[in-house]
């Protein structure tokens, strides 16, 4: 049973660590209750007792103890936890009480069996003058017998098993891995975790002596294993910035300074306190997709994982810190958490306070802010596409290239309130990089009227842009998609007139690149390239397509419009041709170069570019005679 249930082996001593703890837990509120007890409650505390020699270990407690009925009700019966009906006992008179206690399910004292051969159980109740003896080696039998003069509280003796590290057996009789072991999982535990330490080398008198001179053996040091500080479980007015930074290193295993520190502290239905951490400086495999969640999960101060991915969405997978929830729906090992309303619930209110720190970080601190974004809004931005729920939010937080601004980004915000007069949406461009973007021709009427453009240059951004569709009320459109009508001269405008002239060069290029475009027009968005492609309002953009495939989904190429410019001189040159029919032999290589012009205007890939090579050395040719 105990091997089905745990996965990892070093679980045993979190376990009883963790019953240990109850214990003391349990002594302290019977000393507070009954004066009568007489039990002595002023240094309680856990110990471990390795033995290399004997190949044991032992964990012990001077806490509440067992009665023999107990022991053989809680310890001879799978799954039944004191601690369990100890809560439902207090329930009524004492939640705070109730509360501080850890176990839940009553089979943690069974995961020695994966580490021992056989374990040994002395115990005393408070109050009780005789102790009970309770061993097994695992086999479904076990052995109980009364000793006379057991100490109060509980000690539990574990004869290991040889060390194996192919099954994970370690030697935890090695005072390093207890430490180790205590620190991931128990460091903070309310109570003292201590242990003897290898006792140092005799050391040579300083002064001469009469007699004998043989150096005194020195004695083992008693050393406290955890630290008992749980941060996120006190106000930030009681714990210096220092103090943070330090626990932020612990849990985060990196070495900046944390940006910014949230503290949460939630009563009510769920409780539960959360210490989370905005980094400074982004990890190396942020964007690797083996990349774990930097939340660890804590219930009642015990370590449960270090990778609670139900907690923090992947796009806040930066965020470092650690949960600590009075009680979570867990496995029967504590391992991995079920999905329920209250994990959900933990989920939302950590997400949206993380999201209003960064917008708060972006209102009050612009330098903070723009370190944030360097380091996470690629990540951050994530969240658009992921978090319907939360998207405006993000996007409020977020900021982005414009042509405004050759170095500085922009807010949303701020965009809207420099909108031109007659200006209602908010125009964007998305493209591989800011470079291909500004070269590109679908701008070329907004920089002429001086009209703002977001430059979108993330791969995330071919993906959100299409799914949020607007900010705040105010629509987001792309200028390389549908019929750009910007506020302006009517000569400005592609009236029925043009149209009608240009009808046989429209005509002609639409039957000759059939299978390149969907159709032809005539545009105003273009004051200086001859033409440009564009897409349908809801069709995909070039790059997203290139996306999809990369990811292995294939995605049918999808046909554009060809615009062209009705003032450029090659276009008037080409309706000159296209209206006399007798010239129109041999136009269709013209044809295809401006397709292919049209795309590498755009930064877009050629589908036989060996073609296209070979069309320009033919028109060379031509035109040099």
């Amino acid at each position: 049973m105990v091997h089905s249930i745990y996965s990892n082996k070093d679980s045993f001593l979190r376990e009883l660590i963790s019953n240990a703890s109850d214990a003391l837990d349990k002594l302290r509120i019977e000393g507070l209750t009954d004066k009568d007890l007489g039990a002595d409650i002023s240094d309680l505390h856990i110990r471990l007792t390795p033995d290399a020699q004997a190949c044991t270990l032992t964990i012990s407690d001077n806490g509440i103890g067992m009665s023999r009925d107990e022991v053989i009700d809680l310890i001879g019966t799978v799954a039944k936890s004191g601690t369990a009906e100890l809560r439902r006992t207090l329930a009524e008179a004492d939640k705070a009480a109730s509360e501080e206690l850890i176990g839940q399910f009553g089979v943690g004292f069974y995961s020695t069996f994966m580490v021992a051969d056989e374990v040994t159980l002395v115990t005393r109740k408070a109050g009780e003058s005789v102790g009970t003896r309770w061993s097994s080696t695992g086999d479904g039998t076990y052995t109980i017998d009364d000793v006379d003069d057991a100490p109060q509280g509980t000690s539990i003796t574990l004869a290991l098993s040889p060390v194996d590290e192919e099954n994970a057996v370690n030697d935890y009789t090695d005072r390093f891995v207890l430490r180790q072991l205590v620190k991931k999982y128990s460091d903070f535990i309310a109570w003292p975790i201590r242990m003897l330490s290898e006792a140092p080398e005799p050391t040579e008198p300083t002064e001469p002596t009469d007699g004998d001179d043989t150096p005194e053996p020195a004695e083992p040091v008693d050393e406290t294993l955890n630290s008992q500080k749980a941060l996120w479980s006190k106000s930030k007015s009681e714990v210096s910035d220092e103090e943070y930074a330090d626990f932020y290193r612990h849990v985060s295993h990196a070495w900046d300074e944390p940006l910014e520190t949230i503290s949460l502290h939630a009563e009510g239905t769920f409780e539960y306190q959360a210490l989370l951490f905005i980094p400074t400086q982004a990890p190396f495999d942020l964007f690797m997709r083996e990349r774990s969640s930097g939340i660890h999960l804590y219930v009642k101060r015990v370590f449960i994982m270090d990778d609670a991915d139900e907690l923090m969405p992947e796009y806040l997978r930066w965020v470092q810190g650690v949960v600590d929830a009075a009680d979570l729906s867990l496995n029967v090992s504590r391992e991995i958490l079920q999905q329920d309303r209250q994990i959900r619930a933990i989920r939302r209110r950590l997400v949206k306070k993380v999201i209003s720190t960064v917008q708060e970080i972006a209102d009050t601190r612009p330098d903070d802010y723009k370190t944030f974004w360097e380091n996470f809004g690629r990540a951050f931005k994530e969240g658009l596409v992921n978090d319907a729920d939360n998207a405006q939010a993000i996007l409020k937080a977020s900021m982005f290239a414009s042509t405004q601004s050759e170095t500085e980004q922009t807010r949303l915000a701020d965009y809207v309130t420099r909108m031109a007069d007659g200006q209602d949406v908010i125009y964007y461009m998305t493209g591989e990089s800011r470079t291909q973007i500004e070269s590109s021709p679908h701008l070329e009427a907004f920089r002429a009227k001086g009209i703002e453009v977001l430059l979108l240059s993330d791969p995330v951004d071919e993906v959100w842009v299409g799914t949020v569709g607007e900010f705040d009320g105010t629509k987001l459109v792309s200028v390389a998609k549908g019929v750009v009508d910007l506020e302006g001269d009517d000569a400005d405008k592609i009236d029925d007139a043009q149209n009608e002239e240009f009808k046989p060069l429209l005509d002609w290029l639409g039957e000759s690149l059939a299978d390149e475009v969907s159709s032809v027009r005539l545009t105003s968005r273009l004051t200086d390239s001859a033409a440009c492609l564009v897409g349908d309002e809801f069709s995909m953009t070039p790059q997203l397509e290139k996306l999809y495939r990369a990811s292995g989904q294939p995605v049918p190429h999808s046909k554009r419009i060809l615009e062209l410019n009705p003032n450029h001189a090659l276009v008037t040159r080409l309706l000159e041709k296209a209206a006399a029919s007798e010239e129109r032999a041999g136009l269709d290589s013209a044809a295809s170069l401006v397709y292919a012009s049209a795309v590498l205007a755009e930064g877009g890939e050629l589908q036989d570019p060996a073609s296209v090579a070979r069309l320009i050395a033919d028109q060379l040719t031509e035109s040099l005679g």
